[in-house]
């Protein structure tokens, strides 16, 4: 298989492989020699979708000059072009959007209907209780997606159109899915979805999000339980006591923003304002002293004026953000963005991307700085690639997406959590060293 996108698409493909490998098939890290390969692609951006068309065409390959006998492309690049698709690579045998994971292995083993080749827009099906899934990060970390799909109307956002209105899975289908990763070693849950903090809002449960983290942090081994992609403005001063109140969780919050002038915020078609945003920071900064703020931006939307973008940067240098991701603006058929007349060239939006970035990287070292000297507790993660630096991360340091720390003089393994003090500040990394004391100043 081969995994493109967001960490969304990557808990897809992991629940697929244990899906099949409970069916009996082997799964193999070499595409030379599998009779089967997946591709689960991503269609979000033009980037994704070049990429995700460059993979698949790749994989093709293997099936008229290999051993592959049967290529399968799911997720949402076939969700959004599939007659494209079939069209344009006849290697193709079966083609699966987001929701029909669950059909492969009956069409594989022959009882799916398995003469005809795309299966996109049949009838929905998830992996609501995903069995043996199979973890292709490390092996202490993990993603777990709480919802399908999203309700927000974002004017850049062709998500809806691809997986649907926010579908939030059960309870307990997530708590026993919790309990069977910590059992292999997991300790670190990251809770992903399309809009987090709006969890299971269609199912009744006005304070799902906060249950749902009541009752992870009493399952034996979560140690860390990290929130990805809250939606802004049900992000309540309840949650936020929550978060500050169990210990578990990280004092970490991702809230994605995309712009803070009102005028970009309403023609993005978001639902909040600039003075809205600013008391949200406001209360969780004073509600959970010492939060992680991680959010992130799009430069060159339409309509987007030197007047805006500069109002934009003036924001991030006065909030001053642990975290800040910058996209420049994608034109993507299908979003309500795609018909604006006001666009703005694309060399602008990447020009203000990096503007926007330098800004950020002086207020990442500076903060990183005044870090010296803090005792917190690390996960250790092991060397590096070539095997001369041992990694870890701290609570405020999110997987893949913010920095890692540098432990000196540690001889702990991977997975383990560990008091290290901060001895020093690289840019968007930091250097530790463990401290004997045991000593995390009570933060998590």
């Amino acid at each position: 298989m081969v995994s493109l996108g967001c960490p969304k698409n990557l808990v897809d493909s992991e629940a697929l492989l244990g899906d099949l490998g409970m069916s009996g098939y082997e799964m193999t890290p070499d595409e030379s020699e599998a009779d089967v390969i997946i591709v689960n692609t991503c269609g979000f951006l033009q980037s994704s979708v070049k990429e995700s068309v460059d993979t698949i065409l790749e994989m093709a390959g293997h099936k008229t000059g290999g051993r592959c006998e049967q290529l399968i492309v799911t997720g949402c690049l076939a969700e959004r072009h599939p007659e494209d698709l079939l069209k344009e690579i006849p290697e193709i045998d079966h083609l699966l959007g987001t929701k029909q994971y669950p059909m492969l292995k009956h069409l594989l083993n022959g009882s799916g209907r398995s003469q005809q080749r795309n299966h996109v827009h049949e009838p929905a099906q998830y992996f609501e209780s995903p069995g043996n899934r199979v973890l292709t990060t490390p092996f202490y970390s993990a993603y777990v997606k709480i919802a399908e799909g999203c309700s927000n109307k974002c004017a850049f956002c062709i998500i809806p159109k691809l997986r649907g209105p926010i579908q939030s899975r059960s309870l307990e289908s997530i708590l026993n899915e919790v309990k069977q990763l910590a059992a292999r070693g997991v300790r670190e849950f990251n809770l992903v979805s399309q809009d987090t903090t709006l969890y299971g809002y269609d199912l009744g449960m006005k304070r799902g999000l906060i249950q749902l983290l009541e009752v992870m942090a009493e399952a034996q081994g979560v140690d860390w339980i990290r929130l990805f992609y809250n939606y802004p403005t049900v992000l309540t001063t309840e949650l936020m006591d929550a978060v500050q109140r169990i210990d578990r969780v990280c004092k970490y919050i991702d809230v994605p923003l995309q712009h803070t002038h009102d005028f970009m915020l309403k023609h993005m078609k978001r639902q909040e304002t600039e003075s809205g945003v600013r008391k949200m920071i406001e209360q969780l900064r004073q509600r959970i002293p010492g939060v992680a703020l991680r959010t992130t931006f799009i430069t060159g939307f339409p309509g987007e004026t030197e007047e805006h973008f500069q109002h934009l940067l003036k924001f991030i240098k006065e909030v001053e953000f642990d975290h800040v991701g910058v996209f420049a603006y994608s034109d993507e058929p299908g979003t309500t963005a795609f018909d604006y007349s006001d666009k703005v060239e694309p060399e602008v939006g990447a020009a203000r991307r990096e503007q926007l970035m330098a800004a950020q990287r002086e207020i990442v070292l500076r903060k990183n700085k005044e870090r010296v000297g803090q005792t917190h507790p690390a996960l250790v993660e092991g060397m590096d690639d070539d095997g001369l630096l041992m990694l870890g991360r701290l609570p405020f340091q999110g997987p893949e997406v913010d920095g890692q720390t540098i432990l000196e003089q540690c001889a702990a393994e991977p997975g383990e959590i560990i008091p290290v003090r901060i001895t020093g500040a690289l840019d968007y990394d930091l250097v530790a060293t463990p401290t004997a004391d045991g000593n995390n100043n009570g933060e998590n």
